[in-house]
């Protein structure tokens, strides 16, 4: 369990101690004393549970996964989304450039093809990221407010995870796929903008309401342009088929 950096997922306040043990494997949660409710009531849940109110995009869930947990997989879940995010852009190329040639120069035409999509998509993500970051680097300065890079990074990768529904959407192709690869695009876009709710609530906080709505509407926008440049993409690869 995480030690040092814990929060009660209801109102975001620092906590010391999730929960108590007491003799005989008895436990009891620890109450938070600003919002007088259990500092973190998924450790009692099932990981089923929670990963079922993460996909539901509550931010409950998420400020368990992100600082009361240790959980060290957004970079290997970042480079698997990634080989996701290329297959997709891959498979959608060779739709639209059909060859029969078995000659090996073809196949290892196609191969690299992939590596540049993967680099394309890393490339990518770095953007939105760094995008991300700069923006509510600049609402520090403003607001004064304290904000934490490395738990914000952590978020936006990890609420990727959406990308893996791209996969079977890529497999199971069908007259509707542009529509799924829009509706994961959507749902990608709530994860990310979760998380960084949860990731900057500090710097969201220290706002006025007007401005706290540009903020967060400037973050929705970089994600909206990215969801936007995809559906442009597959609409224009698929559209040879038709």
């Amino acid at each position: 369990m995480a030690s040092g950096l814990l929060k009660c997922v209801e109102c975001n306040e620092d906590a010391t101690e999730l929960h108590r043990d007491y003799s005989n494997g008895i436990l009891k949660l620890t109450i938070c004393s600003s919002c007088k409710k259990p500092v973190d009531k998924y450790i009692e849940y099932d990981p089923v549970i929670i990963l079922i109110d993460a996909t539901l995009c509550k931010t409950q869930a998420f400020r368990h996964i992100l600082f009361n947990t240790e959980i060290n997989i957004h970079w290997k879940l970042c480079v698997f989304c990634l080989l996701c995010e290329a297959y997709l852009r891959w498979s959608l190329l060779q739709g639209s450039q059909p060859s029969d040639d078995p000659a090996d120069i073809i196949r290892y035409t196609k191969e690299w093809e992939f590596y540049c999509m993967f680099a394309l998509a890393a490339l990518e993500l770095a953007v939105f990221c760094i995008g991300v970051l700069i923006i509510l680097w600049m609402a520090q300065l403003f607001c004064g407010a304290s904000l934490e890079f490395t738990p914000l990074l952590k978020a936006l990768l990890l609420s990727s995870y959406g990308k893996v529904l791209l996969i079977p959407a890529v497999i199971w192709e069908h007259d509707f796929s542009p529509l799924c690869f829009s509706l994961i695009r959507l749902f990608v876009l709530t994860s990310n903008s979760q998380a960084i709710r949860v990731g900057a609530v500090k710097a969201l906080q220290s706002f006025r309401p007007n401005t706290d709505s540009l903020l967060a509407g400037s973050c929705v926008s970089i994600t909206l342009m990215r969801c936007a440049a995809h559906v442009n993409i597959a609409s224009a690869n698929t559209e040879p088929a038709f």
